[in-house]
């Protein structure tokens, strides 16, 4: 497990492209047959992937949790973003397909990843986050019908925002979030930009209150995102490639602009769980 140190924005203004990236960029993740994990002293968050092709793969603490299993103090969101999978938590075996997510509560012990088709590997995503409860652990689906651990997002938690003249029409999935998937601090959910829109989070805002990392992917091989970030009036930019992930201070604005339509993940935790609690910035006030 690779661990980063939180930054400063009186340091940060300092950066050059090689720092930036270093400190908040995700890179090689998805790697094949490998659980890869960043733990953040950002809030304490680990931002992950797990990829089974030949072989299970099993989720354990390593050294860096001091813990005797990786869900001893900590939840978990998982989001596939490939092939049919299954992750199996303590002996119950969930299938979980194309953009399902799942939240796995505190005191899980076994977590295990596996692929339907080697040919076509699942691809985990995976953000964590200290718990000081246990919740109910549940399988998360855009559509269909409910169950006892099945949840279905939600109609008001798919939320299309922005305008094709503003280049920002998307819509946003709420994936887990207070009133659907309880927790004890985590938020995932995934951003869809429409054809013809290229930007994220715009008008821009930060939230001193959480941070939050972003996953961006279904970017070809030859686009890329330019995602903004530093003080409103200390911007900053890193260049991102397909399934590369980004740190997101909650100091920091965190938006985007690409070089063709996009999808991306985002994952906060912090403080307190009102998705509307932003501070926004005018466009007039950026710097």
């Amino acid at each position: 497990m690779e661990v980063r140190t939180a930054c400063s924005p009186v340091d940060e203004k300092h950066y050059d492209t090689g720092r930036l990236r270093k400190e908040f960029l995700i890179d090689d993740l998805f790697r094949k047959d490998e659980i890869k994990l960043v733990y953040s002293h950002i809030d304490r968050i680990i931002t992950g992937s797990a990829v089974p092709v030949k072989e299970e793969l099993k989720l354990t603490a390593g050294e860096e949790l001091r813990a005797d299993y990786f869900l001893e103090r900590r939840e978990m969101g998982v989001i596939n973003i490939g092939g049919k999978g299954c992750i199996s938590v303590d002996g119950r075996v969930y299938e979980v397909d194309y953009k399902q997510g799942m939240y796995i509560g505190m005191g899980k012990r076994d977590i295990c990843f596996s692929s339907a088709d080697p040919e076509k590997p699942a691809k985990f995503y995976i953000n964590s986050a200290p718990a000081h409860k246990t919740y109910p652990t549940v399988l998360i689906k855009r559509e269909g019908e409910p169950s006892e651990d099945v949840v279905i997002i939600k109609e008001e938690n798919k939320k299309e925002l922005g305008s094709l003249e503003g280049s920002n029409h998307r819509v946003i999935n709420k994936y887990i979030l207070p009133g659907q998937v309880e927790t004890c601090q985590l938020e995932m959910g995934m951003t869809e930009l429409k054809p013809g829109s290229v930007w994220n989070t715009m008008p821009c805002h930060t939230h001193d209150r959480r941070m939050e990392v972003y996953l961006y992917f279904d970017i070809p091989e030859d686009a890329f995102v330019m995602h903004f970030c530093g003080e409103p009036q200390e911007t900053r930019h890193i260049v991102m490639r397909n399934e590369q992930a980004v740190i997101s201070p909650s100091w920091s604005i965190h938006s985007g602009a690409g070089s063709q339509a996009y999808t991306f993940i985002w994952g906060m935790v912090g403080e307190n769980q009102d998705f509307d609690d932003m501070d926004d910035v005018d466009n007039r006030d950026l710097m």
